[in-house]
């Protein structure tokens, strides 16, 4: 480092001067606070006073120099002593009209700053400055530049070339074609050698070099990739506070503040909006090293964000007067607002074209079934240009175009992304959310993009998803190592186009545009309207239905109740017919006349089965917990008989757990199970005739059981189940659902014990009434494998109870 520049720096930027000649510590240039560097470049004067008495607070050790007033004389003293009253009086009126309000956060929105001519009176007679002004806190600021020779600035003379710049930028038609045009006019307002265009690829991703003009004999630099550490976070902040930024010259001897900290804070003064600031030793080496020796930067703003920079360097130190300044700011204030149009008429251009396409979506969707969202030729893919769209809805799964990547189920949950209802969620780098390598996210079966739009606080949700798109880039330097050892040790990598890096970025897709974003959340907008009116309609169709169903149970059972007096008569009538002319009628009319009262008396049977299953839909239920043992012990009582009768034994191969339940159905449930076993046990001759009654714990809602467990109630997903199974005769798969049905039975009324084919739909209804559900399984996988029998039966029920039900 030469000694020059040694000798200026503070001890802040001497450290980071010295770490950059040994090792270079990148983390320490990103952590570096560049608006306390405590200095400012020496070409001007920095003062700042109080703002209700004018005493002087902080100033550069240049003033000697600069104002012809040594630093020590002015600190304390009122600054009018200086500049005088008027003259304070004037500045402290720009201030103002800059600000808001009376005082600013120095660190909050965008810098706010005035300029306005002073004169100072001096032994060679009256000297004139450009002096910058803004406030900070309960300071004024005052930062004072010499009036460049050539006389006064005349705006009238620098408007016209200000003008046709604007003119030409309005001429563009796209976001290259007017930052092209942009860098060529501030070229020729300014001056430098190099003016590029430079585009971030996120808020702090790295930057692209769009656009360029550039002397003759320079590299060319247009399209290369720049690492994102050569702009860290903090410079950023500051971008998009000050919109331009001016470094006279990189070999600058820094004229450091009196005092370096300032009492209140026991920090440096804060140049946040400082025109003069000081230039980080970080910064300063990254020039040298591109052949720099100054520079200025135009940000570039969208919607408040940092988009870009207007970089300009020069081959020779150059300072740009305030005036010149102002119409660089003015410019590239207007070129970000012409981006800002360019990029809105294209994204209303897209979005009228995603519009119509949603349309046309929604016309194939009027009948709103997820099944249709999803079959091909929906236009629900091709709506986001995606490869590949999934609905999660409940337990099911529904998939459109490209076959669903292993791991995008899981995601919205690993994303921690529940999401408001109706808010889009996007990433065209997911691999990088996730923390993963692009390798690590492919291995995992991890798609490169996902667009999330949930409909409920529930987990539904619609998805689109896009495969990764590997994009060649050519960077000014290796973007995974910024630094490199050199002559001097690890020094910031030089960049330029004879040092080209080839990398190939990975776990990126398509990105999603705010237009996709859009028309994403206009479908959600749409389908849930839709889905609304459904589900009106649907709870109009259950109110109706329940309704309609309390009619049914209400004339089943007035019109079994009733049918049954006139029944008893036909029945009765017939026995005193046969007493009474029993001698006088011949065989065959005895014969039909015994035949009307057996069928007089089996209708009478399905009459008061049809009063007791109609009954189960209008009787409440009374719930309470007890063991399911001890009604197990109470059917017994009844079927324990027919168990015998048939020689079938009751396994209980463990204790059965306690449920909240009505006594009184579950032990019908049990009767009835139990009694059908009895019925349909193997034939004789077939092995040992046993039934099992046990409690399997199972998944909630699922149909397949998990073997083991116990107790009662449902936790992390599973619930109890009961399970009675036999080896009997077992039931044909095809049939399994009609033996369900009322008055259904699988053989003839006179075989297998007879019986009026009610039991198993009693048992169905009374589990349905307590929230649960049946299920059949034949043939049954019998627990001993040495107990003979036929294929068997396993009846499968819960008794889940609605949560507002329980305890």
């Amino acid at each position: 480092m030469p000694d020059d520049v040694q000798g200026w720096l503070t001890p802040r930027a001497v450290a980071a001067e010295a770490g950059v000649s040994q090792e270079f510590d990148l983390s320490q240039c990103v952590r570096e606070p560049i608006h306390l560097l405590g200095g400012v470049q020496s070409y001007g004067a920095l003062i700042a006073a109080r703002w209700d008495d004018a005493a002087v607070d902080t100033v550069s050790e240049n003033a000697a120099e600069v104002l012809g007033r040594a630093a020590g004389e002015l600190l304390g003293r009122p600054v009018t002593e200086l500049i005088g009253d008027e003259q304070w009086a004037q500045a402290r009126e720009s201030a103002e009209a800059v600000t808001d309000s009376g005082a600013a956060a120095p660190q909050e929105g965008p810098a706010s700053s005035g300029v306005l001519p002073l004169t100072l009176e001096g032994e060679g007679g009256p000297r004139l400055f450009d002096v910058t002004v803004h406030r900070n806190g309960d300071l004024l600021v005052l930062e004072f530049e010499p009036r460049a020779e050539g006389g006064p600035f005349v705006f009238q003379n620098f408007y016209p070339r200000v003008r046709r710049a604007l003119q030409k930028l309005q001429g563009a038609t796209d976001v290259t074609e007017c930052c092209a045009a942009a860098v060529r006019e501030i070229r020729t307002l300014t001056g430098y050698d190099r003016v590029v265009a430079y585009r971030f690829d996120g808020r702090d991703g790295p930057g692209q070099v769009i656009a360029e003009d550039r002397s003759e004999g320079r590299e060319p630099w247009l399209d290369l990739w720049f690492p994102a550490s050569d702009i860290p976070p903090q410079a950023r902040r500051l971008y998009a506070r000050n919109w331009i930024r001016v470094i006279g010259d990189v070999d600058d001897r820094t004229a450091g503040l009196v005092p370096e900290r300032r009492a209140d804070t026991g920090e440096p003064l804060d140049l946040s909006a400082s025109v003069l600031r000081t230039v980080s030793g970080y910064h300063l080496e990254y020039l040298r090293n591109i052949g720099v020796a100054s520079s200025m930067s135009v940000s570039l703003l969208h919607q408040g964000d940092l988009w870009g920079l207007i970089a300009c360097h020069g081959d020779e130190p150059r300072r740009l007067s305030p005036e010149v300044r102002a119409a660089c700011e003015f410019f590239g204030i207007a070129l970000s607002l012409q981006l800002a149009a360019v990029a809105g008429r294209e994204e209303a251009d897209e979005l009228a074209r995603s519009r119509r396409a949603l349309a046309s979506v929604l016309a194939r969707l009027t009948s709103g079934a997820p099944d249709d969202w999803m079959r091909p030729g929906s236009g629900l893919v091709e709506l986001l240009d995606a490869d590949g769209a999934v609905l999660l809805r409940g337990t099911e799964t529904l998939t459109a175009g490209a076959p669903l990547p292993d791991a995008l189920p899981g995601l919205p949950a690993r994303l921690a992304q529940d999401g408001s209802v109706g808010g889009v969620w996007s990433s065209d780098r997911l691999p990088e959310v996730l923390g993963l390598e692009p390798e690590e996210a492919e291995a995992e079966g991890i798609p490169a993009g996902l667009l999330l739009l949930p409909f409920n606080r529930d987990g539904d949700l619609l998805a689109w998803w896009r495969r990764e798109q590997p994009a060649p880039r050519e960077w000014a330097a290796d973007p995974s190592r910024p630094v490199r050892t050199g002559p001097g040790g690890e020094r910031l990598t030089p960049r330029g186009s004879a040092a080209v890096y080839r990398a190939t970025v990975r776990g990126r897709s398509a990105p999603w545009s705010p237009a996709q974003r859009a028309v994403a959340g206009e479908l959600w907008r749409e389908v849930s309207g839709l889905l609304t009116r459904q589900v009106v309609a649907l709870e109009a169709r259950n109110t109706e239905l329940a309704r309609t169903n309390e009619d049914l149970d209400s004339f089943a059972h007035a019109a079994a109740h009733d049918l049954k007096e006139p029944l008893r008569g036909i029945s009765n009538a017939a026995a005193f017919i046969v007493e009474d002319a029993g001698t006088v009628l011949d065989a065959t009319s005895l014969r039909r006349l015994t035949t009307v009262r057996r069928l007089a008396e089996r209708m009478d049977g399905l009459l008061d089965s049809l009063l007791h299953f109609s009954r189960l839909g209008q009787v409440g239920l009374e719930r309470e917990a007890l063991s399911v043992d001890e009604v197990l012990d109470d059917a017994l009582v009844v079927a324990g008989g027919r168990l015998a009768e048939q020689g079938v034994t009751l396994v209980r191969p463990a204790a059965l757990p306690r449920l909240r339940a009505d006594r009184e159905r579950l032990r019908e449930v049990l009767e009835n199970l139990l009694v059908n076993a009895a019925k349909y046990a193997a034939d004789e001759g077939a092995g040992e005739r046993r039934v099992w009654v046990e409690a399997v714990r199972v998944a909630a809602p699922g149909r397949a059981p998990e073997e083991g467990g116990g107790g009662g109630g449902s936790d992390g997903g599973t619930v109890t189940a009961l399970v009675v199974r036999d080896n009997g005769i077992g039931i044909p798969p095809g049939q399994q659902e009609d033996v369900l049905q009322l008055f259904r039975r699988l053989h003839r009324r006179d075989e297998r014990g007879g019986g009026s084919g009610v039991g198993l739909a009693v048992v169905k209804r009374i589990v349905e009434r307590h929230g649960g559900r049946l299920w059949l399984e034949s043939p049954a996988v019998a627990p001993d494998a040495d107990c003979g029998g036929g294929p068997g039966t396993a009846v499968w029920f819960t008794l889940e109870e609605p949560p507002e039900a329980r305890p």
